[in-house]
């Protein structure tokens, strides 16, 4: 580390420009999103210029300055000229240092905007109230839906009034989409995709196969639309259409993945068994079971009451039986010699079973106590195997554990700040540093569903899903990669396999906020982002007098919905009505490209 100030600030002073503090991943993303597609001078405020993504912040094309200084000083803000400033991030650094330096920010500039990236969520809403002009956001709060769904292979969705939004590929397009979101999807070669394609030029296919079908009409897969609605070709020749296709559509409710109670329960009291036992006891435990059922059996035969039978089953199982009496033949319990013989059977299996018994009971108890360490036992199956708790890790372990399916974390670092967490929800952790194949093993790889890679490196997330694919080929694999081109040769390699990048799915919401405007939440089309956000139309947004025409920009902008101030619950889908203009109190739902809500900000900054 260079000791503290050293660096260059900015030469000439500056001015209405935007700071971002930090070196890591996000600051490098949210430094990207700023200078390219929202077009605006940003001063860099990093820890060591050296370290981590510092090198490549410095390097890209737009940054006013790159300032470095250990920690966000009061000094420091002086450096980057937060007075004039019209914005500022803190995407680095503890929680208790970004609010030091947000309300630090704010003396210096009451007018700034803030936006600050907070792990406690409860206290970062509350640091709101403290901002005059600010927000608190979380880069793994935003970003964990994503990894949890990609792992389940369910689709990813953000709640719009009543609705989920989520992205369907091909087939799985339903009659009732909202709308086509992109295009020649090709798994080889993901730079070919078009997000938000226009309905003319390469895309008249979709507008011929509409026209034929009508608005309710199915899109067919890529290969149906392609023989539906392109003129014939040569077989050598390739379609301007080839490729993929996926649309925007609701799901009624956000659909439900939690395991059956009664599986859970079985495998709980599997792994209990497995914990206290051997294999040879188990054979005994087993033997002992199937005499008390034969025994119970010939009890309620010889009887024919079967009230009875299980109480007295009962008492001989605990050791408290009462011999029967010879003679009494009322049918209260006297079968003979016959039931004589069952009651003894069942009298010393209740020894061989009491003992097990009782210790399945204090361990079932014991590990119900809060933040206390259980391993994954022989129990656990169908479950999800996370790689590294940190911040996203503990948020993603948050997420299954809350759709109620099992987990179990795996961890090489016994300081990791997300393992307490993680055993305070009961959840069994693996914490290891020796070779990732025998963690994968602790873990119970070989009955998992899935294994999800979200460390801070990305060769570390590679080797664990190779390991995982080496032990089982067919396991479904999610890792966390920040290089596109990386991400991109892993999805033309390995079949069954999804990747996220934090930074990239958290980024484009950092910088929105940063320019005031809020997303609802972010869906993946493979390594592409699209935004789902809500615009108001108040004084001083620029939206009141636009209408829908105004706002849609093929490519970049599409308009979902439109709420009217008379009617602020119903939301109007795919609005009709193209030329009303929006009126104070209105508000638009839109799904849009990060450029494209950077040329939306431009469009109503203008025009405000």
């Amino acid at each position: 580390m260079t000791s503290e100030g050293w660096g260059t600030p900015p030469v000439e002073p500056i001015g209405q420009h935007y700071i971002v503090c930090g070196g890591n991943a996000l600051a490098h993303r949210l430094v990207l999103e700023l200078v390219e597609h929202y077009e605006v001078p940003v001063v860099v405020l990093v820890p060591d210029r050296t370290r981590d993504h510092a090198p490549r912040i410095e390097q890209l094309d737009g940054v006013a300055a790159v300032v470095e200084y250990a920690s966000v000083t009061e000094e420091a803000l002086r450096a980057v000229r937060v007075e004039t400033a019209r914005g500022i991030a803190l995407v680095d650094g503890s929680d208790q240092e970004n609010i030091h330096a947000a309300l630090s920010a704010q003396g210096h500039n009451p007018g700034i905007r803030i936006v600050l990236r907070m792990f406690n969520q409860r206290l970062g809403s509350n640091i709101e109230r403290l901002l005059r002009n600010g927000t608190a956001l979380s880069g793994s709060a935003t970003s964990a839906p994503a990894f949890a769904d990609a792992a389940l292979s369910r689709p990813n969705s953000v709640q719009v009034g009543d609705r989920f939004l989520h992205i369907a590929y091909d087939d799985d397009i339903a009659a009732d989409r909202i709308c086509v979101v992109a295009d020649r999807i090709d798994r080889q070669d993901l730079g070919r995709i078009r997000l938000l394609p226009d309905q003319e030029g390469d895309s008249a296919s979709f507008v011929r196969l509409a026209g034929e079908f009508g608005d309710g009409g199915p899109i067919r897969s890529a290969t149906e639309a392609r023989r539906a609605a392109e003129p014939a070709t040569a077989p050598d020749e390739p379609s301007p259409a080839a490729g993929g296709v996926a649309a925007l559509q609701t799901l009624p409710s956000e659909p439900a993945v939690r395991i059956p109670w009664w599986r859970r329960l079985r495998w709980r009291l599997l792994d209990t068994l497995r914990f206290f036992t051997s294999a040879r006891l188990r054979v005994v435990l087993i033997t002992a079971l199937a005499a008390v059922l034969f025994s119970f059996g010939l009890l309620w035969y010889l009887n024919g009451d079967f009230a009875w039978t299980f109480y007295a089953s009962l008492l001989d199982l605990a050791g408290a039986a009462q011999p029967d009496q010879p003679g009494a033949g009322d049918g209260s319990g006297t079968g003979g010699t016959w039931q004589r013989i069952a009651q003894v059977v069942i009298t010393f299996c209740g020894i061989t079973f009491a003992p097990v018994a009782t210790a399945i009971m204090v361990e079932v108890l014991a590990s119900g106590r809060r933040g206390q360490h259980r391993s994954p036992g022989a129990g656990t199956r169908d479950h999800v195997v996370v790689v590294g708790l940190g911040n996203v890790g503990t948020r993603v372990v948050a997420q299954l554990h809350g759709l109620g399916v099992p987990v179990v974390g795996l961890e090489s670092d016994p300081q990791a700040r997300g393992i307490s967490a993680v055993r305070a929800l009961g959840v069994p952790v693996v914490v290891d540093d020796g070779p990732l194949a025998e963690q994968l093993r602790r873990a119970r790889l070989k009955h998992s569903r899935a294994v999800v890679a979200v460390s801070g490196d990305d060769a570390t997330n590679l080797e664990a899903a190779l390991e995982a694919r080496a032990v089982r080929p067919d396991v479904r694999v999610v890792l966390r990669l920040f290089d596109d081109s990386f991400a991109s040769h892993v999805y033309a390699t390995l079949d069954n396999v999804a990747s996220r990048s934090t930074s990239y799915l958290s980024a484009p919401a950092f910088a929105a906020a940063l320019m005031g405007r809020e997303v609802l939440g972010t869906l993946s089309v493979f390594r592409h982002v699209l935004l789902i956000a809500e615009l108001p139309a108040e004084l001083g947004t620029g939206l009141i007098g636009l209408n829908r025409h105004d706002l849609e920009d093929p490519g970049g902008v599409r308009v979902l919905a439109v709420r009217l101030a008379r009617s602020p619950r119903l939301y109007h889908w795919n609005y009709a009505d193209r030329t009303r203009t929006l009126e104070p109190g209105d508000s638009v739902v839109v799904a849009t490209t990060r450029s494209g809500l950077a040329r939306l900000n431009t469009t109503l900054t203008e025009n405000t």
